[in-house]
């Protein structure tokens, strides 16, 4: 059974449009409990799911804005640390996933993205 504790950075796509979230997932056994912070107006949800395997699977509920709970069903890499699969609320929407551990890569990842968005200059 795969090991998926901790911080995990990823984006699910919804009507072609990408939404950065990030996920702290607790797992005991076989059972999945977390935390999830969207990047966009959605905001905070919690999770509660399984792992199996190298199989993920997992409910979505955000705590003020959507009723509706999304399914999230993905495989864990062979090194547990991406995931990728898909996301389904009821039958008429649903799209792409994928995480990454969050870690330095990660964090070095985002400090080259913004440096190359904000200039960093000395006045005299």
């Amino acid at each position: 059974m795969s090991d998926v504790n901790g911080t995990w950075l990823g984006t699910y796509w919804q009507n072609g449009n990408p939404t950065r979230f990030e996920v702290v997932l607790v797992q005991s056994g076989n059972s999945l409990s977390g935390r999830v912070l969207d990047d966009g107006y959605l905001g905070e949800a919690k999770l509660s799911g399984e792992v199996v395997g190298r199989r993920i699977s997992f409910l979505k509920r955000y705590f003020t804005s959507s009723p509706d709970a999304i399914e999230y069903v993905g495989t864990i890499s062979e090194d547990e640390d991406y995931i990728q699969g898909q996301w389904t609320i009821g039958i008429y929407d649903y799209g792409p996933w994928e995480a990454r551990r969050s870690g330095e890569s990660l964090s070095l990842e985002a400090k080259n993205k913004v440096e190359k968005k904000v200039p960093f200059t000395v006045s005299s």
